[in-house]
């Protein structure tokens, strides 16, 4: 039976060097969990989300999937953003999307994926909605551009979830970004998407139209 016996091995070395460091890192770390930030971001193993903005364990509540998508009948997703806006109470809801995702990608292709098809419908859907922005882009332009505006898109998903709109009904400090990473280089670009109430969600929805 293989055990893996490697990672175990590094999981010693991480933790001791972090009590070597900090002595009381983990017992205070396992006092509470009081994060600003919810981020959602890709699956993709190169997308860390703790090490791209380098903080510690506990300052960021992750959820992760395909293509960072937002979908109002996925519970889980829906579970973890009703979870840190009304138990942990983040103040920051943070949709990171990357450029080259293998998810945008196979949403753009003309051949059949088996069951993950269904889940790059969404992703489809973001085509559709923005054909005029890229009907004339080819190859890695048009790829990257649809990873910015699929994170946009999500971040519209968010907004309009009820459990966002709630909290801004009631006076709740909780600000949606839009962000994405460059696999390349490590660096963040700001989407310059950034909401923090319904009348500004509602000045978004007119921009768009």
């Amino acid at each position: 039976m293989k055990k893996l016996k490697h990672l175990f091995d590094r999981n010693l070395s991480w933790a001791s060097n972090i009590k070597e460091k900090n002595p009381e890192f983990f017992s205070q770390l396992s006092e509470q969990q009081a994060p600003e930030y919810l981020w959602i971001g890709c699956s993709d193993s190169r997308v860390p989300a703790n090490q791209i903005v380098n903080l510690p364990p506990g300052e960021v509540f992750v959820h992760r999937n395909i293509a960072n998508v937002v979908v109002h009948t996925d519970l889980n997703c829906l579970s973890v953003i009703q979870y840190a806006v009304e138990i942990l109470k983040v103040k920051h809801i943070v949709v990171c999307g990357h450029y080259g995702c293998g998810g945008i990608r196979a949403s753009m292709e003309d051949t059949e994926h088996g069951l993950i098809d269904n889940w790059l419908r969404h992703i489809k859907d973001v085509i559709r909605f923005n054909a005029d922005k890229l009907h004339n882009l080819e190859g890695d332009e048009k790829l990257n551009l649809l990873c910015e505006l699929n994170a946009m898109e999500q971040v519209m998903n968010v907004c309009n979830t009820t459990i966002v709109q709630n909290a801004w009904k009631n006076s709740v400090d909780l600000t949606v970004h839009g962000w994405v990473y460059s696999i390349e280089d490590g660096i963040l670009k700001d989407l310059d998407i950034c909401i923090s109430s319904k009348q500004q969600l509602d000045e978004k929805k007119l921009e768009s139209q």
